[in-house]
């Protein structure tokens, strides 16, 4: 007897549930992140003295402090993923994020705000993220058909994306009225993410085979994606272009000492990448993608860096925001064809370390992108280090479409054979 498919993830209440949890966190973080750049530039350059040139530099450093939590714990935090229950590593996750909104909260109502300070709770922000993203990538294989992994993937980045919207539009009018208040909001929402969670069902990972140490089952990620030219290429392109595309990073210091939008304009920069995204991952959610997926994806991430380029040059808030659509309408096309084709070209018992090492490109490609952004804006002027970046993006686009011929090749969403079979494997009884 043929079980009927649902025709959307969201008619499952599992995925209902972890939709909202997923959405609930993104819009915490999202606003504290706009918040927390704007107060470290801000009080980079009234309470520290520094020049433009000098506080774009302390936001690359923002970036590096974020990143090196994620460098370091990124084996562990998929090694965790796949062997623990994965509901349970995500709430802890958001819970630290949840503590560190409190912290920052009480920081700000009490005037007690410091760079130590901040680059510290960055840093912790880090240890939740890397522990957040392999748990919550691998708990949706697992609780929606294959078949609609590809619409779940697009819903999941529905949620991620209107959040990314909401979050940075509501982080800066909240702190326009009152500089703690994000903060205690945030706080609100990454609690609801916790509850959310409870009812979804319980996600173990499958065994590990073989009896080899912690150490080697964690090195085996990166082992995988090594050998697996398919996914390094895949992986690895996003953490290039983004690494030199990124023009986030310097957003504070546009909105301060370039479009001069003050903090309620940065919340809607912030957003402008998230309203492309959304529009982009609506249209896959009820229109996927079924052919010449990885040509799509070489092009998207061209057309990343062109709209890169056309925001360093722009002196237009107007023009600004356009491009920062069409930027994020392009990353998240790139993003869904190749979340999509990572997940199910890996079998469920590498899904949390794999899921880790993409993770861990994916915050080198940002927080990396952003230390290297701060860099050339002090060198190059903010501008400069925008329009280098979008250039870089462009050629990196096209140095993959020559040396990884594969990803111009993939065609479908279809799971290789081996998967298929490893799949089939691990569903038969002992």
């Amino acid at each position: 007897m043929t079980v009927a498919l649902p025709a959307s993830p969201l008619t499952i209440p599992d995925y209902r549930f972890f939709w909202i949890a997923r959405f609930s966190a993104v819009l915490a973080t999202t606003a504290m992140v706009v918040v927390i750049g704007w107060q470290l530039y801000d009080v980079a350059r009234a309470e520290y003295g520094m020049s433009v040139r000098d506080a774009a530099f302390q936001l690359g450093l923002l970036g590096a402090v974020q990143f090196v939590p994620l460098a370091l714990l990124t084996p562990v935090a998929g090694w965790v993923a796949d062997r623990f229950e994965r509901r349970l590593v995500a709430r802890l996750a958001n819970g630290i994020d949840l503590l560190i909104a409190l912290s920052l909260g009480l920081a700000t109502a009490t005037d007690s705000l410091s760079l130590p300070l901040l680059f510290g709770l960055a840093a912790m922000h880090g240890v939740a993220r890397v522990f957040t993203g392999p748990a919550m990538a691998a708990i949706a294989p697992n609780i929606v058909p294959p078949e609609l992994l590809p619409r779940a993937i697009a819903m999941n980045s529905i949620a991620w994306q209107s959040a990314s919207v909401a979050g940075p539009a509501m982080g800066g009018a909240l702190y326009a009225v009152g500089a703690d208040l994000a903060y205690w909001v945030a706080s609100g929402f990454l609690l609801l993410a916790i509850v959310a969670l409870t009812p979804v069902r319980r996600v173990m990972p499958p065994p590990i085979a073989g009896s080899a140490h912690p150490l080697r089952q964690m090195a085996d990620g990166l082992s995988y994606v090594k050998n697996h030219r398919f996914l390094l290429g895949a992986i690895s392109l996003d953490l290039f272009a983004v690494l030199l595309g990124g023009a986030t990073a310097l957003l504070p210091v546009f909105a301060r000492d370039i479009l001069k939008v003050g903090p309620e304009g940065l919340g809607w920069l912030r957003a402008a990448p998230a309203i492309g995204a959304a529009v982009i991952a609506l249209w896959f959610a009820w229109r996927p993608l079924h052919n010449n997926v990885g040509v799509k994806m070489l092009l998207a991430v061209a057309g990343f860096g062109v709209a890169t380029i056309v925001f360093g040059l722009s002196t237009s808030m107007l023009v600004s925001m356009i491009a920062l659509v069409v930027l994020g309408g392009a990353d998240m096309l790139s993003v869904y064809v190749r979340s999509s084709l990572v997940q199910l070209h890996t079998p469920d018992t590498m899904r949390g370390r794999v899921s880790a090492v993409s993770g861990l490109a994916i915050s080198a490609s940002n927080e990396l992108g952003e230390l290297e952004s701060g860099l050339l804006a002090a060198l190059l002027g903010p501008v400069g280090a925008v329009v280098f970046g979008g250039v870089g993006a462009i050629a990196v686009t096209g140095f993959y479409a020559y040396w990884f011929p594969e990803l111009r090749r993939a065609r479908t969403f279809d799971p290789p054979e081996t998967i298929l079979s490893e799949a089939v494997m691990q569903e038969k009884p002992a």
